[in-house]
């Protein structure tokens, strides 16, 4: 580490003293790099065991990592904390300006602790910390907060404005925290614990300047990433079409999840296809702070006002593969205009939108099979493809005006465990499934998951790899893989780089980066540090009483084809008992 780099510098938080101080962790920053490596041991440390994940002592772990600024596509925020949708290790990634506002404030992490009796948001300026009172704010839908945020405090351009919408006040379990309008920590309900804090918002931002060891060999390397990054054919397609590529693509393989998983293809996947998307709704691409690649696509929704039929509103919405999966093909929606108005919907509230898609998914099902009445429903029928019953149910989990939807609120695994229907509840340790149903290695990844994610595991691309010798596979060998995958991920999150450019922060070229900013390390360094942040998030979902012989299993997914045929129980049960067994040894 460069002496002087303000990278080691953790700025604490306590809400409800309204307090702060600064504390040097030089110590965690030389050994676990940053993000993931960083964000588990000050978690370890800053959150007590067994702990309610509503307690104001679940601390808020952001951090972002040494190339921070420094090299392209390292721009990711690592966020940590006790999850409340599953009891144990809560993390999720974000892009937009979050990372680049964190360093350039002049930090290297930020832990939030405490709870406020009336709402507040935060404001870093550096070293300066602002206590806002935000009553008039709360309420707000995360679109309108952030518009007033913008407007109020100072920093435009550079600044990081994180924010959540009802959904976290209301504690839903799987509420998401919406940066920059259109990139979220989206999973295991961080937007939650800030409503369990009062906290509505954090604003950062800074104008640090950073340094690096030789400049004339910096600007050689950097300019050899940069090139790769914009030339590199596994870059190009997440500009041209962005993640929206994969519907197609999983369709035609038998692994795209369609209404509640009864399929693996969407009669209608064409229609909410990337390429339609780009066909009838694309209206810009925008991309993450020092980011060349802009895989972030948004659609011009126009629609007609209600009392002016002549006249027409035009809203930007993100698409990506994910919320099209969960809000289309999971729900049976074929139509771009429907889904986007869900999309819309999921971000003003501030809900995940993966878990969202699945709670409709299994309610549906639910109610259909009868284990849900109309009274309970409020009187709606949820019906496959209905996007306006959907839209009217997303409000109703938010407000929770019944036990049904207070249930909700809670997921599907609670939801199943009070109205039945655990057959068909698709949530893996208590998390939604993805929308990837390639094979047993994406599974065995959402069960045994130890990172943030849409995929909570990196299995599918184990899956991906070994299409063609997926009979020859055992459940030890593919346990393996996903282990092996799963230890790489973890430098590239400790560097917050993002997974896309995954080929193209090999080995090689992380050791040339972390040279110029002050890391001398071997191979065998990063190998190590990717297996000790993995089991140390394990130990810490082991603490928080996470049990690997505790997992449930959902039929749905051994009765639904994959691309590899049929999933045995026995081969997946196999394979987490081997995985679990790399992780002590």
């Amino acid at each position: 580490m460069i002496d002087g780099d303000p990278l080691c510098r953790v700025l604490h938080i306590d809400l409800s003293r309204r307090r702060f101080w600064v504390t040097d962790r030089r110590d965690l920053f030389e050994k676990y790099l940053g993000g993931t490596g960083i964000a588990i041991q000050l978690l370890k440390e800053e959150c007590p065991e067994g702990i309610d994940p509503f307690s104001p002592d679940n601390p808020i772990i952001f951090a972002v990592g040494p190339l921070t600024g420094v090299f392209p596509i390292a721009s990711k925020t690592v966020a940590m904390f006790k999850s409340p949708h599953t009891g144990n290790l809560g993390e999720s990634h974000a892009g937009g300006r979050s990372a680049v506002a964190i360093r350039m404030a002049g930090y290297g992490a930020i832990v939030v602790k405490g709870a406020s009796e009336t709402p507040v948001y935060l404001v870093v300026e550096s070293d300066r910390i602002h206590f806002r009172d935000a009553s008039a704010l709360w309420g707000m839908a995360s679109f309108t907060a952030g518009r007033a945020l913008r407007e109020k405090e100072p920093g435009a351009g550079t600044r990081t404005i994180m924010r959540i919408g009802r959904a976290g006040e209301r504690l839903v379990r799987y509420a998401c925290v919406i940066t920059e309008t259109y990139r979220h920590f989206g999973r295991l309900g961080l937007g939650a614990v800030f409503g369990s804090k009062k906290l509505k918002a954090i604003m950062v931002c800074g104008k640090r300047s950073l340094k690096v060891t030789d400049p004339v060999q910096y600007r050689e390397v950097y300019s050899e990433i940069f090139e790769s990054l914009v030339k590199s054919p596994a870059m190009r397609k997440y500009h041209d079409l962005g993640t929206a590529m994969n519907v197609n693509v999983l369709n035609e393989a038998g692994a795209l999840p369609t209404r509640n998983l009864e399929k693996a293809r969407f009669e209608s996947a064409n229609e909410i296809s990337g390429e339609r998307f780009r066909e009838k709704h694309l209206g810009r691409r925008i991309a993450c702070a020092h980011c060349p690649v802009s895989c972030v696509h948004l659609a011009a929704l126009r629609e007609p006002y209600e009392t002016e039929p002549y006249f027409y509103k035009t809203r930007m919405v993100c698409y990506d593969y994910e919320p099209i999966y969960a809000l289309g093909a999971m729900i049976g929606v074929s139509s771009t205009e429907g889904l986007l108005r869900l999309s819309d919907e999921v971000e003003a509230l501030g809900l995940d939108a993966i878990s969202a898609g699945v709670v409709l998914a299994w309610a549906t099902e639910a109610q259909q099979k009868g284990l849900v009445s109309d009274g309970e429903s409020g009187g709606l029928k949820l019906r496959w493809g209905d996007h306006e019953t959907y839209l009217k149910v997303l409000r109703l989990i938010v407000e929770q005006p019944t036990d049904f939807y207070g249930a909700l609120a809670k997921g599907v695994d609670y939801a199943s465990s009070v109205y039945g229907g655990g057959d068909f509840a698709l949530a893996f340790g208590g998390n939604e499934m993805p929308g990837y149903h390639t094979g047993p290695a994406a599974y065995i990844g959402y069960l045994t998951g130890a990172r943030h994610s849409h995929l909570d595991g990196a299995g599918y691309s184990v899956d991906q790899k070994h299409l063609g010798s997926a009979s020859r596979q055992t459940a030890d060998t593919v346990a393996e893989a996903v282990f092996s995958e799963e230890s790489w991920r973890q430098v590239l999150s400790s560097l917050v780089i993002c997974y896309f450019g995954r080929e193209i922060y090999t080995v090689d070229n992380v050791l040339k980066t972390l040279r110029l900013v002050g890391y001398e390390l071997a191979p065998e360094d990063l190998a190590k540090l990717g297996r000790e942040v993995l089991k140390a998030k394990h130990c810490f979902k082991k603490r928080e009483s996470f049990d690997f012989r505790k997992l449930r299993i959902p039929k749905r997914i051994l009765e639904t084809a994959t691309p590899v045929g049929r999933i045995s129980e026995s081969f997946i049960s196999e394979a987490i008992q081997s995985y679990e067994r790399k992780l002590i040894a």
